[in-house]
């Protein structure tokens, strides 16, 4: 719906929607906010979806309320240093998550999230997820990993690596054998693999596959389990066990679905649990939802009727097949299947949060959420940057006229030190959640799995450069080497040792770098 201008036709398009019902109302309201309407009075999502008559099951955020009147506790925080537990809430009734909580209890050490409450009156809070039938162990994510904006406050989202995830197992109100549900999550579609399986819905209650149906989840990523597929995703897709299905044929039946890749993005599914489920997506900054299927539940056995058992999962797939990245700010599941109506006043609701990234800081330095590119100093290399390759760290030339993904290989975000926040670590700028870090001396990029290793390994001190110019890396836990460009790759390397990259010639030129301005902002 185009918003006509002036108070006269909006006052036709508000009777009009009336007449359409409640949740058509919402949509007006929301959407023409600059017209009068109070923020404080705008509904949330599962305030609109009851008033449609699809109450909320769960309502699970780490970045505000989902409810007007909701001043509970959001997530549980849990301290490297002592273990210590603490909540972060909100900052009133029905507002944003308080993040200063978060930084005060974490200064000075790491923190995960280790329980994502639910806000409805079900308390169906989800603790991070133990092994299942296809996966290990979960870690929780790190708390401080996804800074963003909402409403104009920094918060965090929660950022998924691989063995990370959680787990209602006992529900309460969630759908099974066949009850009607839908359910949506804001994501990112710059954070996404091909790896099974970053979903947020229902699950078994044991945590293994029992079979076709017995799922019924949202799953975001770029995995085409029943080719072909549209583009290269990501997609929203439906996680029904067995499958991740885009129609009941499995693959993608809409041409015009080629994936979204925004960096905030609402998937949602809703399913009547007994022969019709529906998809639909669209940019979570703003727009419109589009449908991208609504048809018949898959032909094959076991999806019609459905099978479900009422677990809620976050992160992985049913069995725990935890090898998917994902992101994940805010998501419900309701009782029975929303109108459209409903789900469009839901997205009107999201897009007026305003989700960014942090507040921009100035490339070409060391302060935290920076890009920058490093630059060798070595006499005769100085057109040479630390770029990825194949997952590995090189150096290699990089000028005004090499390739977009070269300029975008050689660019890096400057984040908090993941083990020590006066050190920094260094996000790619390509590959949102991989991490320059250290295995075996020798310098990778690789997903940031949440283990106080890999928080370690990742993380690097600056000094004044060794050779008297730019900036040298310390490695937080191997202090006496430093980031090191020998023969075209990236180690740590001490000045003499029994490593070949360790040779004490010119090392104190190869240690020390040029924070420049990104080839990529």
């Amino acid at each position: 719906m185009k918003v006509p201008s002036g108070l006269t036709r909006l006052a036709r398009v508000r009777k009009a929607l009336l007449s359409a019902g409640t949740t058509a109302a919402l949509v007006f309201g929301l959407l023409a906010g600059g017209a009068g309407t109070s923020r404080a009075a705008v509904s949330l999502p599962c305030d609109i979806y009851a008033s449609a008559g699809t109450p909320c099951v769960a309502a699970h955020s780490t970045t505000r309320a989902l409810y007007t009147s909701f001043n509970g506790p959001l997530y549980q925080l849990k301290r490297a240093s002592d273990g210590g537990v603490a909540d972060v809430g909100t900052l009133t009734a029905g507002g944003y998550a308080d993040a200063a909580r978060q930084d005060s209890f974490c200064a000075g050490t790491t923190c995960v999230i280790n329980v994502i409450y639910d806000q409805s009156p079900r308390h169906n809070h989800m603790p991070i997820e133990p092994a299942g039938t296809a996966g290990p162990a979960n870690s929780g994510v790190p708390a401080d990993a996804l800074p963003v904006t909402a409403g104009g406050h920094q918060v965090y989202g929660a950022s998924f690596s691989g063995r990370m995830g959680y787990r209602h197992t006992a529900a309460s109100g969630v759908a099974v054998n066949g009850q009607p549900e839908g359910m949506y999550m804001v994501t990112s579609g710059t954070h996404v693999n091909g790896v099974c399986c970053f979903d947020y819905g229902n699950a078994e209650v044991r945590i293994a596959d029992t079979g076709n149906g017995h799922m019924d989840a949202i799953n975001f990523g770029t995995e085409c389990w029943f080719p072909p597929c549209g583009g290269s995703g990501p997609w929203a897709q439906a996680d029904l066990e067995n499958g991740l299905f885009q129609s009941d044929s499995g693959y993608s039946e809409n041409p015009s679905n080629t994936g979204n890749s925004a960096p905030f993005v609402t998937a949602l599914l809703k399913n009547n649990g007994q022969n019709h489920f529906a998809l639909r997506d669209g940019n979570a900054q703003s727009g419109r939802l589009t449908t991208q299927y609504a048809g018949p539940e898959p032909s094959r056995p076991g999806y019609s009727p459905m099978h479900q058992e009422g677990s809620i999962v976050l992160g992985t797939g049913g069995d725990n097949s935890n090898g998917s990245i994902g992101s994940f700010f805010e998501g419900v599941m309701t009782s029975g299947v929303p109108t459209d109506a409903a789900d469009d006043a839901v997205q009107a609701n999201i897009v007026s949060v305003g989700y960014g990234a942090p507040s921009p800081v100035a490339g070409g330095t060391l302060n935290a959420g920076s890009t920058m590119s490093l630059r060798a100093t070595t006499p005769g290399y100085t057109d040479h940057y630390i770029r990825h390759q194949a997952n590995s760290a090189v150096t290699s030339v990089v000028s005004s006229g090499s390739s977009a993904l070269d300029k975008s290989d050689a660019s890096w975000i400057v984040r908090r030190g993941l083990a020590n926040t006066s050190c920094v670590s260094f996000e790619s700028r390509n590959y949102p959640g991989d991490f320059l870090r250290h295995y075996n001396y020798q310098l990778l990029r690789q997903p940031m799995d949440g283990t106080a290793v890999f928080r370690a390994d990742a993380t690097f001190c600056p000094q004044t450069g060794k050779s008297g110019q730019g900036t040298s890396f310390a490695s937080y836990n191997y202090p006496d080497r430093f980031i090191r460009h020998y023969e075209n790759k990236a180690y740590i390397a001490s000045d003499g040792g029994s490593n070949v990259f360790d040779s004490a010639t010119s090392w104190a030129d190869d240690v020390s770098w040029q924070v420049s301005a990104p080839w990529t902002p």
